[in-house]
């Protein structure tokens, strides 16, 4: 705030140095009181009540230099303020981190605590903003996408058609080469086998479907599909089969070539096969590649060296995925996704290369979203809220990719029924009110709330833990099975 000694030396200088008139439109000139207002990074800065003259027609408003430079230093001094701040308790905190963060499970075992979404929850900024002036598009492989979700490489989420959709909503769709659209010419009429199969029948049918041998031909058919029908062609493997599949769907026209397994690594071992080499995989590829999937910064941090596009974020936490109670293994996605951003900025700050961060699995409605965003998760890859679009090739149903595993079955098909079309799933207008409709509209209108203009911003807002957001007065809704209790 200027005071009344500088308030009267800076109405001198604007009585000796304002213009005679409005330079906007002409219009006359009064001396006035008024509040000086920046918002850079998330944070507002003020100066209250600086003299300025204001033009009385159009509202324009003069302020001396001297108050402006005032102003700018101010913010300057403020910001490095905030700075040493941050930096002394970051100091404090790795000071204290054995004591914060360990917790003794028992005598020989030391862990942490780690969240997933429905523990968290977004806190809303001193600033807010139109959701329409929201921007919510991402880079990935070097293309733009206006619309940060992918559709994740699942036999009931995604075929060709569905890909071509995806891209002209905005997202992206991934096909996988080990599911049914490379085993079979009538792709169509096996997955109609596994919608109509009882839930006994079900792992043994999805066993024997499975056994049919990947038809490099249907690789080269599919990508072509994709492509003609003016579709992003991004397919995906495990690393098991990436060495035959990749050069056929590079050479096909893939645009992107995803790597995936339930958990990957650059320092596999193994005594009865030879691990892939990542870097050198990527380097042949000659097309962006995206790996996944990890939950940790080291495993993030290590994959990111090998060079490749983007790093997929998430064990088990998938709707039809039961890699967790398998196998028990598996990070909740907010520490996951939280951890692993961690990665992609160190080595950001330390390459000048930024890799984005994908989350991958546990989002079922838009809340879910916004919060793997704000976590620091760049984009999203989803599968039960796509299965539930008229035109998924799932019909109506949904399954794991590791379901047909001859010796440990890892997926269940769940029902997850029919909502509307892909485009209001993802655009709008939504039929419901719990959140399984336009997604993107629901990420737009949290980030105004929280006074985020791009998913950068949003990835700086503030999370709180809060284990009773989702049942905090949702009595009645809980009771009757309403809203987010559908």
């Amino acid at each position: 705030m200027i005071n009344h000694k500088e308030f009267e030396k800076y109405k001198e200088l604007l009585r000796e140095n304002a213009p005679e008139e409005c330079q906007v439109c002409g219009g006359p000139l009064i001396l006035e009181k008024v509040n000086l207002e920046d918002y850079q990074g998330g944070k507002l800065y003020m100066m209250e009540k600086v003299p300025a003259f204001v033009c009385q027609n159009c509202g324009e408003t003069w302020v001396p230099e001297p108050i402006m430079r005032e102003f700018e230093k101010m913010i300057e001094i403020t910001k490095n303020t905030v700075k040493n701040e941050k930096e002394e308790r970051k100091r404090r905190n790795e000071n204290k981190k054995g004591a914060n963060m360990e917790i003794e499970l028992g005598k020989a075992k030391k862990t942490r605590r780690a969240y997933g979404f429905d523990e968290i929850s977004l806190v809303p900024s001193i600033v807010t903003i139109n959701p329409d002036d929201a921007v919510v598009s991402v880079k990935i492989g070097g293309k733009k996408f206006e619309v940060p979700i992918i559709a994740s490489a699942m036999d009931g989420v995604v075929n060709p058609k569905t890909v071509i959709l995806m891209s002209k909503l905005g997202g992206l769709g991934v096909l996988n080469l080990q599911g049914v659209w490379s085993r079979y010419d009538d792709a169509d009429k096996v997955l109609e086998k596994i919608a109509s199969v009882s839930k006994e029948g079900y792992v043994s049918l999805m066993q024997k479907l499975y056994q049919e041998p990947i038809k490099k031909k249907l690789v080269t058919k599919r990508i072509k599909e994709i492509k003609k029908g003016g579709g992003i062609a991004a397919v995906s493997s495990i690393p098991q089969d990436a060495l035959e599949l990749g050069p056929v769907a590079r050479d096909a026209g893939a645009d992107i070539f995803v790597l995936q397994s339930t958990v990957i690594s650059t320092k596999h071992k193994s005594s009865t096969s030879e691990a892939l080499d990542i870097k050198k995989f990527c380097t042949t590829m000659k097309v962006p590649v995206l790996v996944g999937n990890c939950v940790t910064y080291e495993v993030a941090l290590t994959l990111m060296g090998t060079g490749v596009a983007g790093v997929l974020v998430g064990i088990g936490p998938g709707a039809a995925c039961t890699s967790r109670g398998v196998l028990g293994v598996g990070v909740p996605m907010a520490t996951a996704i939280a951890d692993c951003a961690a990665a992609r900025d160190a080595y950001f700050k330390e390459n000048n290369i930024y890799v984005p961060i994908i989350a991958d699995g546990g989002m079922a409605v838009g809340g879910d979203i916004c919060k793997a965003i704000a976590c620091g998760a760049d984009a999203v890859m989803i599968g039960s809220p796509i299965a539930r679009a008229k035109e998924a090739p799932g019909r109506g149903f949904h399954w794991g990719m590791a379901t047909p595993s001859p010796t440990l079955p890892r997926g269940s098909r769940i029902k997850v029924g029919t909502l509307g079309t892909l485009k209001e799933i993802l655009l709008g207008p939504a039929k419901f009110d719990d959140g399984s409709m336009n997604l993107v509209g629901a990420l737009k209108t949290s980030m105004g709330t929280l006074g985020a203009t791009s998913l950068k911003e949003m990835q700086q807002v503030e999370v709180v833990i809060a284990p009773s957001i989702l049942t905090e007065g949702k009595v009645f809704q809980k009771a009757q099975q309403l809203g987010m209790y559908k």
